[in-house]
């Protein structure tokens, strides 16, 4: 039973207890007395002033004792002393003097969060409500503790303030769609030049835009452009795709126009080539024999006229008979009702030129009466 329920047995001040209240201090200082006596050996009891040391070093014992502290390995200790910033201690068995130096752990190593949720104004004066999770540690301890006296209600403050001057100098298609990640980037840069400036301590590490929306009442326009825009980038792919089949097509036409045109080039420069030096051949024959030559390209120009005539008008000059050479009929004559496959129209225009020039002569040689017979 406890002493001090009712029954119970004596005090530990040595004194008896009943209902008539607190027990007696005087008779408790004496019975303290009369345990230091025993120690001492004496049969006298200490008076005060030998009482002193033994509750001086008592008490320097505990002091002492209660100086002892634990740091975690995750934490960072920031000393006090006098109230003054002494030092920062890291993890591991520390002791400092109680009551004169004041110990404050912080967790560096853990990550924090918070999230906020705002209506901002954009560059091209539209309202947007954007949702935001800020991820963070503690870099400093020190100027966590003492910098400032609230460093999470400064963070978010700090966080509103980068937010509403990163999304008022962006529009709102770049808050909404296209450049939410660039949105974030900046506003944790800007977040910790803030913090920075503030020695607040803290390192931002993240932000991540989880949501960013145009106000209910233009929700639906917004969606249809945002639809068009969609639409735009699939055409736009689609566009690619054919532009990646065609022009590789295109490159090979273009490859075999010009093959083409490299062959009928030297087709044509080896053709060319080839008459002039036929010139140049025919010249030195015609210096040779001149009037041979001669009558050779007359007979060749006129088998050129002719091969494809079959009625021939001469005119001569000892008469005024024209002569009629039905070229038609001589082919008949000489047997050659057509033209053979095994027979080249050059031979035949030949032989049909040769018996024409052998007519004129005969008819030249002839006298006008022989003419007229």
């Amino acid at each position: 039973m406890a002493w001090n329920e009712p029954g119970g047995g004596k005090d530990p001040w040595g004194g008896k207890r009943g209902n008539d209240g607190p027990p007696d201090l005087d008779e408790a200082l004496n019975q303290l007395k009369k345990k230091f006596s025993s120690f001492g050996g004496g049969s006298n009891a200490p008076d005060g002033k030998n009482l002193l040391p033994i509750v001086l070093a008592v008490v320097a014992i505990l002091w002492g004792l209660m100086g002892f502290y634990q740091v975690d390995e995750k934490e960072q200790g920031v000393v006090l002393r006098l109230g003054k910033y002494h030092s920062t201690v890291g993890s591991g068995l520390h002791w400092n003097p109680k009551l004169i130096d004041s110990v404050y752990t912080v967790r560096v190593t853990e990550e924090r969060q918070y999230s906020a949720r705002g209506l901002m104004l954009t560059q091209d004066e539209n309202i947007v409500e954007i949702s935001l999770t800020v991820q963070y540690n503690i870099a400093d301890a020190k100027g966590f503790v003492l910098n400032i006296r609230n460093p999470e209600i400064s963070l978010k403050h700090a966080t509103d303030s980068a937010l509403r001057h990163v999304v008022g100098s962006t529009g709102l298609d770049g808050v909404i769609s296209t450049g939410r990640e660039q949105l974030a980037l900046s506003t944790a840069e800007r977040l910790q030049t803030l913090l920075d400036a503030y020695g607040s301590g803290i390192n931002v590490v993240k932000i991540n835009i989880e949501e960013a929306r145009p106000p209910t009442e233009v929700k639906a326009a917004y969606d249809d452009v945002i639809k068009a825009r969609e639409d735009l980038e699939r055409l736009v792919n689609e566009a690619q795709s054919y532009s990646n089949g065609i022009i590789p097509e295109a490159r090979g036409a273009a490859q075999r126009m010009r093959e083409e045109a490299e062959g009928y080039k030297s087709q044509v420069v080896s053709k060319a080539e080839g008459e002039a030096q036929r010139f140049v051949n025919l010249l030195t024959e015609y210096k040779k024999a001149p009037k041979v030559t001669r009558e050779r390209l007359y007979i060749d120009a006129v088998e050129q006229v002719m091969m494809n005539s079959t009625k021939i008008m001469v005119d001569t000059d000892s008469g005024n008979n024209m002569l009629y050479l039905p070229l038609d009929k001589l082919i008949q004559e000489g047997g050659q009702t057509k033209l053979r496959e095994t027979e080249g129209n050059g031979q035949l225009i030949d032989r049909i030129a040769n018996q024409v020039i052998e007519k004129l002569q005969r008819n030249v040689e002839q006298t006008p009466m022989e003419r007229r017979r």
